[in-house]
């Protein structure tokens, strides 16, 4: 069964500018439901603003809040910073933490939004503009859901935001796999960095993942993982540049659920990026992407 966090302000009207395409958000969903007709939704709340200024600076909160945000920064970001985007990325924040509420109730759980890893404490950037990864997981710490957090980024783009915003915190790990060559230019220092050279295929990848991450359960022994599940490393993303092909991406998917559930750690995954000319493959990858998920983890 899939449990999947959406809300009606996930799909954000467009702004006036911008390269970044808001449609995959409800096609995506429109995939869940044909993929998963028996999943489960859930609404989630705005993340409070406390829990926004815990992790990001006060000023900057208060910009994207009251859709005031600078132009450089909003040029960082990608889009304008609109109401409605505003309003989009608080509930996108509370929703990865909802489905880390979900997932350890469930063992795995989805938000069908999120996976911000590129917004750092006064800025976003990369289409980025809270880190709703770094925010979940402080809340769960703080409020003692659970004691330690691994933050699983695979996206084809390292997640500098997240490994910058969580350093030198005891408590989380941030092991992140991507693309060497790829956005950003320059790198953060995440707990556990593994770049990868171009054109980088299924057989390999999966490899290094299964090592890695076994290495990483076993050493810091978290409670939960929170997983950045893009799906562009894929070998038709027009922002990767690695070449996972749909059956990679299926058994990625399988071996992160496989390999924590197995030590009875829960996942709550974030939707991530996926970027081409075909909005409706993109969708179905993220679907794809959940629904492999949560029927590994069924098998448990």
């Amino acid at each position: 069964m899939l449990h999947v966090v959406h809300h009606p302000d996930y799909i954000a009207p467009p702004p006036s500018r911008g390269s970044f395409v808001f449609d995959k958000y409800y096609l995506v969903m429109d995939a869940v439901r044909e993929l998963a007709p028996a999943h489960h939704a859930y609404q989630p709340e705005p993340m409070a603003r406390k829990w926004l200024e815990a992790v990001h600076d006060p000023d900057y909160v208060e910009q994207v809040l009251t859709a005031s945000v600078p132009q450089d920064i909003e040029r960082r970001i990608g889009f304008p910073v609109t109401s409605a985007i505003a309003s989009r990325v608080q509930h996108t924040s509370g929703g990865t933490w909802l489905a880390a509420q979900l997932a350890l109730q469930h063992g795995y759980a989805a938000n069908s939004a999120g996976g911000s890893h590129h917004a750092l404490s006064a800025t976003g950037a990369g289409y980025c503009v809270f880190n709703d990864l770094a925010i979940a997981a402080n809340r769960l710490l703080t409020e003692g859901d659970v004691r330690r957090i691994l933050i699983l980024d695979l996206d084809v783009h390292q997640g500098d935001g997240t490994a910058s915003l969580l350093a030198g915190r005891e408590d989380t790990y941030t092991l992140s796999i991507h693309s060497a060559k790829n956005f950003p230019a320059r790198k953060a220092r995440s707990s556990r960095d593994i770049a990868l050279p171009d054109q980088t295929g299924d057989d390999e990848y999966l490899a290094i993942l299964d090592h890695a991450l076994t290495e990483t359960i076993e050493g810091f022994k978290p409670d939960l993982v929170l997983y950045q599940a893009g799906v562009d490393p894929h070998t038709e993303d027009r922002l990767g540049r690695l070449a996972l092909t749909d059956d990679g991406l299926n058994r990625r998917d399988r071996s992160v659920i496989r390999q924590a559930l197995a030590r009875q750690i829960p996942v709550a995954s974030a939707l991530g990026g996926g970027y081409g000319k075909d909005q409706h493959a993109v969708a179905r990858r993220h679907a794809r992407t959940m629904v492999a998920m949560a029927d590994q983890a069924a098998r448990k």
